[in-house]
């Protein structure tokens, strides 16, 4: 059994059912785009580049998108919808598969214990309640967690916090809100280490990702973490509402410009058509997609699995 067993397979209904919105907006216009031609000529290829726009996938990614399909159209000749398709889900497939290499090759599995992973983002992309549905998952995968609520900035964090502990049935420890963020992480992995737990998850401030200190701010919570455990955290994970499309982008860069972010995690997939944002963030910062949001139960919060992504876009089609 792996550490993060939980995370080998997600319900594919229940991201069929998170992936509808993006799935009806991007593939319907695809399916326009093409209807009443017999080859690819460039006016289908400027409609499937908005269809890919449209869905945030980005600018960056979908020219390199685009610039593949043409040259894949110019050995493979089609005539319908279904070949398109066909071309289109490659490629897709074969880009998240490049950045998912790239990483697999950097890093193994976990073995640290207790594995430190240090949540950050801005406010409302859903951090909280994402540390409470990974606290919830590992917990029924027999993993002991402990929770550090070092987001002490923002009105109510701790409290919130504090809710999902109990709702995923895991212990937190907290100093409330206006203490030190770098003490509260101290005293979590401490206690951790004291408990011989499996997994620690510190969340930190959300501020806006703009906000000069924050650089300063992470980098003295992984200092201080690094007192106690060496070589942690062992996971950066940042979370990101893929409902703000290119924003989300811009949080990216700020982030990965302030900490070395080693994961991605996109939130609220259920409410929006722009679930191609998770194309354009991989493939853009060669980070891991490592959780997707697609629903609010405790089980919602799954693996991103890039075979079941890309056969959920293609659902229909």
């Amino acid at each position: 059994m792996g550490f993060f067993d939980f995370l080998k397979k997600g319900k594919k209904e229940d991201l069929d059912q998170g992936l509808a919105k993006t799935r009806e907006s991007v593939f319907g216009r695809l399916t326009r785009a093409v209807v009443g031609k017999s080859t690819v000529d460039d006016e289908v290829l400027d409609n499937i580049e908005e269809a890919l726009l449209t869905s945030d996938v980005g600018v960056t990614t979908t020219l390199k998108i685009i610039d593949r399909l043409q040259q894949r159209v110019s050995k493979d000749k089609f005539i319908n919808t279904n070949e398109l398709n066909s071309l289109l889900r490659d490629e897709i497939s074969s880009l998240l598969q490049e950045n998912e290499s790239n990483f697999h090759s950097k890093n193994g599995t976990p073995v640290s214990t207790p594995y430190v992973i240090m949540v950050v983002g801005v406010n409302g992309v859903g951090k909280t309640t994402t540390i409470g549905k990974l606290a919830y998952q590992l917990k029924q995968q027999g993993k002991s967690v402990l929770l550090g609520a070092a987001d002490t900035f923002r009105a109510a964090a701790v409290d919130q916090l504090v809710i999902w502990s109990q709702r995923a049935g895991v212990p937190i420890v907290s100093q409330g809100m206006g203490s030190d963020p770098a003490s509260v992480a101290f005293d979590t992995v401490k206690s951790a280490v004291a408990q011989n737990s499996d997994v620690v998850i510190i969340d930190t401030a959300g501020r806006l990702h703009n906000k000069v200190n924050l650089m300063n701010e992470l980098s003295k919570i992984k200092r201080v973490i690094q007192k106690v455990i060496p070589d942690a955290p062992h996971e950066v994970l940042l979370v990101l509402d893929a409902s703000t499309g290119q924003n989300a982008i811009e949080q990216a860069k700020q982030f990965t410009a302030a900490t070395e972010v080693t994961a991605l995690a996109l939130t609220k997939l259920d409410g929006t058509a722009k679930g191609g944002v998770v194309i354009g963030i991989s493939d853009q910062f060669q980070i891991p997609v490592k959780y997707i949001g697609v629903g609010e139960k405790m089980e919602d919060l799954q693996p991103f699995d890039r075979k079941d992504f890309v056969d959920s876009l293609f659902l229909s089609n």
